[in-house]
């Protein structure tokens, strides 16, 4: 059991006792304009902004602002305890990691910064296809910690078995299949400065690491880079993608599958009677479809089309304790991180991503015990007001 919370009496004392104070925020909803100061601008224009003028990554923070807590008092939280299992997966508390690549374009450890501080907080990893370090080495450097896998689900048949037995070998244990970017949205940032990393071979270590990716090629990637960039941009966009492909994946894939990136209803019951056992409830953080609806929206719909029947996640927009408050009270059994972690990462590397997860889960565990929620458990849709 764990008191999240106590993170804040250290840096307390660290400031009476020591004249310090912490280098980066401890508000996360600003740690984006700290870590502008550092980013380089090609970086900051593929990490920040969105798809077209933004209005969906602004939909999903009104979304949040929409919701208010109800403090609950005289309800004994002296003891609480905020781990979980999702999946099959323990967890100390229900925030993982979201599935987010080229992260070097933050820091130069990349996702094995990520990984190390997720396992050191007790938190899984799940692992980007579009990583700029391939499934063996994030294993290792996760090393005992949680982890799973996320497919973008390739048009080549060899390669995707390919990706999901090394991630079997690798220790992954859940697959989670992104829906909503089949194409790459249309993303300003990026097409102002020319800018797409996977075409310099960045963010597809997977790929150029994978025996069948390999075979396919007269000569190897690092002999030949731009025939192993032809050959990925021939296998990422799959906007053919459709139920029908679901039943090769369990046919290959012995653990959990969830499918990432649903808003409707009707796709979630579609999801679930294909036999998937989870959904992560998400519009790719606002950055496929501009103009869509706020993810929070969506969630109270999707819960109550499927929630008796999977596993219901959620992702987009989450930047404070108090946003993974309202996503778990609307019905989501976990949270996933995305931006704020790589601001930390960017700051500072696997200290700076650690940084993030601690300042998150102490507000997590001060909110809900000063709101008298002493377990997520309490939880549920009174334990809000919207207005």
């Amino acid at each position: 059991m764990a008191n999240f919370g106590d993170f804040q009496v250290g840096i307390y004392l660290d400031g009476m006792m020591n004249g310090t104070t912490p280098d980066l925020t401890t508000n996360l909803a600003r740690i984006e304009d700290q870590a502008r100061e550092v980013l380089e601008p090609e970086a900051m224009g593929y990490i920040v902004p969105s798809a077209g003028d933004g209005a969906t990554t602004r939909a999903n923070r009104e979304a949040f602002d929409r919701w208010r807590i109800i403090p609950r008092m005289l309800r004994g939280t002296a003891e609480r305890d905020h781990s979980t299992t999702v999946l099959g997966t323990q967890m100390a508390a229900p925030v993982m990691i979201a599935p987010v690549g080229v992260q070097t374009l933050a820091h130069p450890q990349g996702e094995l910064a990520t990984a190390r501080a997720a396992t050191e907080m007790g938190l899984t990893y799940i692992h980007s296809t579009a990583a700029s370090h391939d499934f063996e080495q994030v294993a290792e450097a996760s090393g005992e910690g949680s982890r799973w896998y996320q497919l973008y689900y390739p048009t080549d048949p060899d390669v995707t078995e390919s990706f999901l037995e090394r991630a079997t070998a690798s220790g992954y244990e859940t697959l989670v299949v992104t829906l909503d970017t089949t194409l790459l949205g249309w993303r300003p940032a990026d097409l102002d400065r020319g800018f797409l990393p996977f075409l310099s071979n960045v963010g597809v270590a997977n790929y150029l690491s994978d025996p069948a990716f390999r075979s396919k090629l007269e000569r190897s990637p690092e002999e030949d880079p731009g025939s192993a960039t032809f050959l990925w941009a021939g296998m990422f966009p799959n906007p053919g993608l459709s139920l029908d492909d679901l039943p090769f994946l369990r046919e290959r894939w012995d653990g959990p599958i969830v499918l990432k990136g649903i808003i409707h209803p009707d796709d979630a019951r579609a999801a679930v009677d294909a036999g998937v056992e989870g959904i992560v409830v998400s519009n790719h953080g606002g950055r496929q479809v501009d103009g869509a609806m706020g993810a929070l929206d969506a969630l109270p719909r999707v819960v109550e089309a499927v929630g008796d029947r999977a596993t219901i996640l959620f992702d987009s927009g989450i930047r404070t304790g108090t946003d993974v408050i309202k996503a778990l009270a609307l019905g989501a059994e976990a949270v996933l991180l995305g931006r704020p972690f790589l601001y930390g990462l960017a700051l500072d590397g696997q200290a700076g991503v650690e940084h993030v997860l601690r300042c998150l889960l102490a507000e997590l565990d001060l909110a809900l015990t000063l709101g008298g929620y002493p377990s997520i458990a309490d939880l549920g849709p009174e334990a809000l007001e919207r207005f």
